[in-house]
């Protein structure tokens, strides 16, 4: 019996030994269960490293609006073009016209918007190039407006005027957005002086400052009506800058009581006429005018004023006008030269004595002509007739200053 006591006793003493050493050698199950705990930590540990990768080569994505290859694209908003997934770092648009449109990005530099509308009828490239060296190229194609309009302007660019010549702008169609369309026309001058514009009608707009312009100014009409919404669906065609100059000052003074006319040129007198103006029956219009056309001959008739038939003159020469229902400054050759001075004998014209043919340079007709320009000032008091309307002719200097300025639609 005591034999297997001891068998026994030698077994759980092996059985022992092999635990020790199995725990030692780190491959009991619970301490694999232990290690398999720790693998699970160090993969997710590889997993956000994969992702932070992945945001870091992550493509940025670019787009432009109007989208690229549309071929109606409205002219009436601006250009935009946003980044998701990155920042921009150049945005450059050109047209086809040579034009290029400008812009300003967002402080964060995912959102660029050009600083204009794109023009009509203009095919544009836009070129976008943001982080990490990403470019797309898109074009596009603004329609074309419907109905347009464009202002005709007095004085020609690059003509020298008198010191009376407002910038007078007619335009082709009825505007109805005076304001939008005021705003795109700048009227500056060197030296610089106030300019304010007056809307004598839906079609007419002048410019003028207070007083008359200082000899040798130099002034710059900017149009900027392309694209300019003047009424419902009519657009304004026109982007350019036009500039022209005032020459020296020359002031006629017209006093139909003396019927002499006084010219005088930079403040001193240059010349004094004997003149002879309207009949009781045709008086002569009183106030400020200006030169708006000249001719060496021309032919005038009662019909067009409305005076029936009373006469027809082809050849009336050194005719210069003054106001756009057609009183005139001209020569005559037809009346005795014992009128000019003595009796107003006209059917409303200031006149002068001249000669058949426009050509003999000894009479006054001539020489007040030749003295001339257009945008010269003729001022006509003691005529027995009421101030003429701003609106008829050039002549808006009959307003006051107040008066000129509550014609603006600014």
């Amino acid at each position: 019996m005591g034999v297997p006591h001891i068998s026994n006793s030698s077994d759980r003493s092996e059985r022992w030994s092999r635990r020790g050493i199995l725990a030692a050698l780190g491959a009991v199950p619970t301490a694999t269960l232990l290690t398999g705990c720790g693998s699970s930590a160090d993969a997710s540990q590889g997993a956000g490293a994969t992702a932070s990768v992945q945001a870091a080569t992550r493509k940025a994505v670019v787009s432009v609006t109007p989208a690229n290859g549309t071929t109606r694209a409205a002219f009436s908003s601006p250009v935009e073009v946003t980044v998701t997934d990155g920042t921009l770092a150049s945005v450059k648009v050109t047209g086809n016209d040579g034009s290029t449109l400008t812009g300003s990005l967002n402080d964060a530099r995912t959102r660029w918007t050009s600083s204009r509308n794109p023009y009509s009828g203009t095919v544009y490239t836009v070129t976008v190039t943001a982080q990490g060296g990403t470019e797309e190229t898109t074009t596009f194609t603004t329609r074309s407006p419907g109905e347009t309009f464009v202002g005709y302007f007095t004085p020609e660019a690059n003509s020298t005027s008198g010191v009376g010549m407002p910038v007078s702008i007619n335009f082709t169609h009825a505007v109805s957005d005076k304001a939008a369309v005021q705003r795109a026309i700048t009227v500056t001058a060197e030296p610089a002086v106030e300019i304010v514009g007056h809307w004598f009608s839906d079609t007419r707009l002048d410019f003028r400052p207070e007083t008359y312009w200082a000899a040798g100014t130099r002034i710059t009409l900017g149009l900027r009506l392309k694209d300019v919404q003047g009424t419902d669906g009519v657009y304004g065609v026109q982007s350019k800058d036009v500039t022209f100059r005032i020459g020296r000052e020359q002031i006629s003074t017209v006093d139909l009581s003396s019927k002499e006319m006084v010219v005088r040129r930079d403040g001193a007198t240059m010349a004094t006429y004997p003149v002879s103006g309207g009949d009781s029956d045709h008086t002569t219009w009183s106030g400020i005018m200006v030169i708006s056309e000249r001719f060496k001959q021309t032919r005038m008739e009662s019909s067009t004023v409305g005076l029936g038939d009373e006469y027809d003159i082809s050849d009336v020469p050194h005719a210069q006008r003054l106001t756009t229902s057609g009183t005139f400054v001209h020569g005559n050759y037809w009346a005795s030269t014992a009128v000019f001075g003595h009796q107003n004998t006209s059917h409303g014209c200031v006149g002068l004595h001249d000669a058949k043919g426009a050509n003999d340079t000894s009479v006054d007709g001539y020489k007040f002509y030749e003295s001339s320009m257009l945008g010269d000032v003729v001022i006509v008091k003691n005529s027995g007739e009421k101030t003429v309307a701003a609106s008829n002719g050039l002549n808006g200097w009959n307003l006051s200053w107040s008066d000129w300025k509550a014609g603006s639609a600014l």
